[in-house]
Formats: C-alpha cells, sequence, structure tokens
C-alpha cells in the first residue's frame, strides 16, 4: 500500500505538470464553446464507499426540463465532450484527487453513491481499495462492458492488484482510446444487466 501510494505521488505529480498546459487550453475551449461551468463536479464514493466531490471536464449540456440526466447522454453530449471522451481527456482533473489522496491512477472507477446498496458481497469489495482513474475494465472494453462485467473485473483487480499490474494498466490505458470500445447510441439501460437503474429510478419515484 505504502509502493502503490508512492507511486501516485510521483507519477500524479509528473502527470499533472505535463499535462497542465493541456487541462488550461481544454478549460477555455470549453467555456468558449460551451460556456460555464468548465466542471462536472458530483458526489462519488471511494475508499470503502466514504463519500467525496468527484471532479471532472464537464461534456454535457444539463438536462431540459423532463429530460432523464442518466438516459440522454447521446442527445446531450457537446462535440467537444464527445472527443474528451472517447479519448478520456475528461478525466485529467481527477489527478488532483490522486494527489490528495481521494483517488489512485489504478482502480476501479467512482460509480453512484445510490449503487452502495445494491452491491452483492462479492462486488462490494472494490470498494475495499481507492477507486482510480483507470483500470481493468477500462482496457478490456471499456463502455462496452455490461456493468456486471465491470464490476467482476472491479474484483479481480482488487484479489491480485500489485505494481506490476498497475504499471501494466497505465501503459495499456495510452492506447485504449485509439481502440474500439464505445457502442454508438448505447444507453445506461442497454449495459445495466443488473437492474441498479431501474433500482434508482424507482428510488427517486418514491421521494
Amino acid at each position: 500500500m505504502i509502493l502503490k501510494r508512492l507511486t501516485d505521488l510521483v507519477l500524479g505529480s509528473a502527470l499533472l505538470i505535463v499535462t497542465g498546459p493541456f487541462m488550461l487550453a481544454i478549460g477555455l475551449v470549453i467555456r468558449l464553446s460551451d460556456g460555464p461551468p468548465v466542471f462536472f463536479t458530483q458526489t462519488r464514493p471511494g475508499l470503502h464507499g466514504e463519500p467525496f466531490r468527484c471532479r471532472k471536464f464537464r461534456t454535457m449540456r444539463p438536462p431540459a426540463p423532463g429530460q432523464d440526466m442518466w438516459t440522454t447522454d447521446a442527445e446531450r453530449m457537446t462535440k467537444l465532450g464527445r472527443f474528451l471522451r472517447r479519448t478520456s481527456l475528461d478525466e485529467l482533473p481527477e489527478l488532483c484527487h490522486v494527489l490528495s489522496g481521494r483517488m489512485s491512477l489504478v482502480g476501479p472507477r467512482p460509480l453512484l453513491m445510490e449503487y452502495l446498496p445494491l452491491y452483492n458481497e462479492v462486488h462490494r469489495r472494490r470498494h475495499d481499495v481507492r477507486p482510480g482513474i483507470t483500470g481493468l475494465a477500462q482496457i478490456n472494453g471499456r463502455r462496452s462492458l455490461t456493468l456486471s462485467q465491470r464490476l467482476d473485473l472491479d474484483v479481480e483487480y482488487v484479489r491480485t492488484r500489485n505494481l506490476r499490474m498497475d504499471l501494466g494498466i497505465l501503459v495499456r490505458t495510452l492506447v485504449a482510446p485509439f481502440r474500439p470500445g464505445d457502442v454508438a447510441g448505447q444507453t445506461l439501460d442497454d449495459i445495466d444487466d443488473l437492474g441498479f437503474h431501474s433500482a434508482r429510478k424507482a428510488a427517486d419515484g418514491d421521494r
């Protein structure tokens, strides 16, 4: 754990220095082309499910009245946002979370707080480690995977993680955006084979 944290600090600092000018440029383009806000901020579960405010570059317009924000990504995605999502450049601000200790460079992606009570005992283990900017799911199919496949890969990472694996995932992440992975027109309902989204909508309806 100490070696992993040291790696996060050293590599995270280097990446932040290298990508800093690109982040400033991306933020400026978002502000000029789509207006504020530049960032999308949302509470996500971190280590042991503890909530933290996760920040990334905004890639979509806010939902219009009556629009479900979880099923209208394709309609609300901006042209710049589509490029940022495909290349994963929208995740760059999360490097600040790595340095603060809220996230790691490699680990399960931070999903929604509403999913916490829906995990089974096995999938709950994904929160035994810090969430990551990239992970096994991101280099093994990315958004073409079903939700259960992603969670299974998260747990596999937790069980078998080591520094060599982390370095391999980081290297493979560099080429992942240039491989097929996203499915055109894909919605959250398409990948949610566990019924999490339906459960979340039902819970929202009860409020």
